[in-house]
């Protein structure tokens, strides 16, 4: 399992040009040889590098000032390997509640909704 996630990442990477892609793929194989576990979180067929961009995409929208939005490189990676462990609502769950494509990381069961602002959050849990 380990080296077909493996060969998934290499694969988005070597396809793709975008810098961003490799960047994070690079840490996510990099992840991969200190979590080995996580490899079945990596090879979910609907989950990809570029996507995982646009879940970042949609935090930093949140914390945008003016048109910039800035996000450190520990939140950075800490949305990626949210989204790719994340388990993604079913399709009619989507269409049943306005705005819920706009969600970027699920809300932890442990978490009381005051939690939930972007202020809150912390990114280091989920580096763990």
């Amino acid at each position: 399992m380990l080296t077909d996630a493996i060969s998934k990442l290499k694969t988005e990477i070597t396809e793709s040009k975008n810098p961003y892609v490799q960047l994070v793929g690079q840490f996510l194989l990099q992840h991969l040889e200190q979590n080995p576990d996580d490899a079945a979180c990596i090879l979910k067929t609907d989950k990809s590098i570029m996507k995982s961009l646009d879940a970042m995409r949609k935090v930093a929208e949140k914390k945008k000032v003016g048109n910039m939005a800035v996000l450190s490189d520990d939140e950075g990676f800490a949305i990626v390997l949210n989204y790719f462990k994340a388990e993604e609502p079913a399709p009619a769950d989507k269409k049943a509640e306005p705005g819920a494509e706009k969600q970027a990381e699920p809300v932890k069961p442990e978490q009381k909704a005051s939690e939930d602002s972007e202020e809150d959050f912390d990114f280091d849990d989920l580096l763990q």
